[in-house]
């Protein structure tokens, strides 16, 4: 029996990461999920950088222990994806095809609020991410995998409502509005 090849190795891959993204495992979802992330940091570090106003020292220390945070998820999502003998996504080209989060270079001329309430929505996507991971994981019995990704949810409700505060708003302010709409 030969050895495959590296490029062998990596082709295979890729053919089964494709295959595992149209018919979801919790791998592949939480691949989606570790995308988020490494777009989030990008993000997080546009709107620590550029904030202006009254209110910028505080939120660029927001930001900060959102990107500290953001950098210990990565890490440790990747280390569970191994754990849970998945690959996760390993390049740049990767993580940007994988990612549902959107970035926009001109973004950094917006005001605080619009800025905050941009991080907000974009954990409130992750969330959607989360919710299919966990039951896949459930489903597919990966209690670990489940696990993390449970705490992972309450993480990103706490930065949700605290970002939310900040903004005067309660938790779930202009978030659910938009699914009652669809039930019409």
């Amino acid at each position: 029996m030969s050895e495959l090849t590296i490029e062998d190795q990596y082709a295979a891959e890729l053919k089964q990461s494709d295959i595992d993204h149209h018919t979801p495992t919790a791998g592949a979802m939480t691949n989606h999920i570790l995308s988020n992330l490494m777009v989030a940091y990008v993000k997080l570090s546009q709107a620590k950088w550029y904030v202006k106003g009254a209110q910028s020292f505080d939120l660029r220390a927001e930001y900060q222990r959102l990107l500290d945070l953001n950098v210990r998820q990565f890490a440790e999502l990747g280390d569970l994806l191994l754990d849970e003998n998945q690959k996760p996504s390993s390049t740049t080209a990767e993580l940007v095809k994988y990612s549902m989060l959107e970035e926009n270079g001109a973004f950094k001329y917006q005001d605080a609020a619009t800025t905050v309430a941009a991080v907000i929505k974009d954990f409130d996507t992750e969330n959607l991410f989360v919710d299919r991971a966990i039951k896949l994981a459930q489903k597919e019995e990966r209690p670990a995998l489940a696990a993390w990704l449970t705490n992972y949810r309450g993480s990103n409700n706490r930065n949700i409502r605290e970002l939310q505060a900040y903004l005067g708003n309660d938790a779930r302010t202009g978030l659910d509005e938009e699914d009652e709409d669809d039930d019409d």
